[in-house]
């Protein structure tokens, strides 16, 4: 018996449900915040040096080598991701990527919580897959390793 049939739930017929949707919950989950990250380096896949004065103005020099790193980061770690292949060490290297925007927003641009929020979620959620990897419906489970 799973975890969740063994909870009192309020409606238990809901139970067999809930259990045989996490994986599925999980995969959509990993595959939205992929994606998500590829849309938002798209732009900057597209000109690697297109933010070496933003890098170098949050104090990483040179910005000639973290540009490029933060294009990669986002484009192609969202595409690692939202496919399942190496996603630990893709989902860590956003994180680390996401908790420098949380810092931008909410302490340099002074923005508080609410400049920062969008950060924060998606930092919660890459490091989730940092913690639990990626699951059945992934690469990572097709080649039958994870990092």
């Amino acid at each position: 018996m799973t975890k969740t049939t063994n909870q009192k739930l309020i409606i238990p017929a809901l139970g067999p449900l809930y259990a045989g949707s996490s994986e599925l919950a999980e995969t959509l989950l990993r595959v939205v915040a992929g994606l998500a990250l590829v849309t938002h380096g798209l732009p900057k896949i597209m000109d690697p040096f297109g933010a070496v004065g933003m890098v170098e103005g949050l104090g990483f020099y040179p910005g000639t080598l973290w540009s490029p790193l933060l294009s990669a980061t986002e484009f192609l770690g969202g595409i690692l991701i939202a496919i399942g292949l190496f996603t630990r060490s893709a989902a860590f290297a956003a994180t680390i990527v996401l908790l420098v925007t949380v810092w931008f927003h909410w302490l340099v641009q002074g923005e508080g919580y609410g400049g920062a929020e969008k950060s924060i979620l998606w930092a919660a959620m890459t490091f989730y897959f940092v913690i639990r990897g990626a699951n059945s419906h992934s690469v990572d489970a097709r080649i039958g390793r994870q990092l």
